[in-house]
């Protein structure tokens, strides 16, 4: 593998695990519009931008799925957000690529104001050198818009040096439309031939494989 000099992480299913918040969110916003599912069912919103995920598996327009993002946060920001886990093995991973010099960012399609929290909350922004994500209205969520932005707001010029770590089909193409390497790890919400399917130039099973790489 190559040696890559900046790390980008996404956030959720690959740093930490968020299904209960993120499932109990989407479960209080479709009540709101009378409708219930299974949890099972709601896994599938971890990953994807919101909107995009209420247009397409639920058939809102784009005012309703607004609406549904409105309901979701409500619940979210004092809830969801902490109902989250820290995969095992994951600090450990970052303090030590920090010891090998390397700078570490994040790239996540979550506002960015909540994935400065849940980093904060676990203490893990210790390690982050750049935290980017989306922006609450949603104008930047694509995740090749967020991972741009994340390269220029940190002056990062030569792309061969940076690796995008995810575990979704967003990660991998948004690292590809902007033309840097991405890593699928398949302990997150992605499977392999989904990751394979987008073009994932490298795939790993476990944290504790990808500690061993990076």
């Amino acid at each position: 593998m190559k040696k890559y000099q900046y790390i980008l992480f996404d956030l959720d299913g690959t740093i930490t695990d968020p299904g209960i918040g993120i499932t109990n969110s989407v479960m209080y916003a479709l009540n709101k519009f009378g409708i219930s599912d299974k949890r099972e069912n709601l896994y599938k919103f971890i990953g994807p931008p919101l909107a995009q995920s209420f247009q397409n598996y639920y058939g809102f327009d784009e005012e309703k799925a607004q609406l549904g993002i409105k309901y979701y946060r409500e619940y979210y920001t004092v809830d969801g957000i902490f109902e989250n886990i820290v995969y095992d093995g994951i600090e450990q991973m970052l303090r030590n690529l920090k010891q090998d010099g390397k700078k570490v960012l994040m790239a996540t399609s979550k506002p960015e104001k909540f994935a400065k929290q849940i980093l904060e909350y676990f203490k893990l922004d210790q390690y982050f050198d750049y935290v980017a994500g989306a922006t609450m209205d949603e104008k930047r969520v694509r995740k090749a818009d967020v991972i741009s932005y994340a390269l220029e707001s940190y002056g990062i010029q030569d792309l061969d040096e940076v690796l995008m770590v995810g575990d979704r089909e967003h990660d991998v193409l948004g690292a590809k439309e902007v033309g840097i390497d991405c890593m699928g790890v398949l302990y997150g919400y992605g499977d392999r031939q989904e990751l394979e399917k987008a073009g994932a130039k490298y795939i790993i099973d476990t944290v504790e494989e990808l500690a061993k790489v990076l």
